[in-house]
């Protein structure tokens, strides 16, 4: 089942972002096979208190657009310039709350993401990075805004539940700019990775 609109208006970013570890993440994109996998992995990122936000301090800028739009799209940048990297964006308009997908753990279309990778063979910690999962699954620059309830990109539940003690809470990775705001347990992952 598609997730709805509504599911990404939500106020609590964190949770949200919790929410998220179980549900599948997929794509139909320049091609007629559907690839994705199970979010395994998350961090979020609350908006304009947050320094490890790209929108801290009420940032906006032509990149940083985006995360002001209302929830159910997706933010995708370039990373270092090379790695594009998907987040989705929640909460209402003007509320500039973002959730980086770290890591899925690959189930559809996997011929295609061998193609796409270069992988002759693919794990469940295949795609255990937002660069990887990017590139396994089609998503580029000019996806971003792309809306979360269309046939593009979309997110499902599909009846997977993961226990809480299953989720590990931990500082998020490579915002060590932010300070103590580095050191919020805003990333999620399935315990099974670490």
């Amino acid at each position: 089942m598609q997730l709805p609109k509504e599911f990404y208006i939500q106020d609590d970013v964190v949770l949200l972002a919790r929410k998220l570890i179980g549900k599948h993440l997929f794509t139909k994109l320049g091609c007629k096979v559907i690839t994705g996998g199970i979010i395994n992995e998350t961090e979020a990122y609350a908006g304009i208190n947050d320094k490890a936000s790209h929108a801290y301090n009420n940032r906006l800028t032509k990149r940083t657009r985006t995360i002001f739009m209302e929830g159910g799209i997706a933010y995708v940048y370039l990373c270092y310039g090379i790695h594009a990297l998907f987040n989705i964006i929640t909460n209402k308009e003007n509320v500039p709350h973002a959730i980086l997908v770290r890591s899925i753990i690959p189930t559809h279309g996997i011929d295609k993401i061998k193609q796409r990778t270069g992988y002759n063979k693919i794990s469940d910690n295949s795609l255990n990075g937002p660069g990887k999962v990017t590139k396994a699954l089609g998503i580029n620059t000019s996806h971003d805004k792309t809306s979360l309830t269309g046939n593009k990109i979309w997110l499902e539940y599909q009846g997977v539940n993961i226990r809480d003690y299953d989720v590990i809470a931990t500082k998020r990775i490579g915002v060590d700019y932010a300070g103590r705001d580095a050191q919020l347990p805003y990333r999620f992952l399935y315990n099974s990775q670490e």
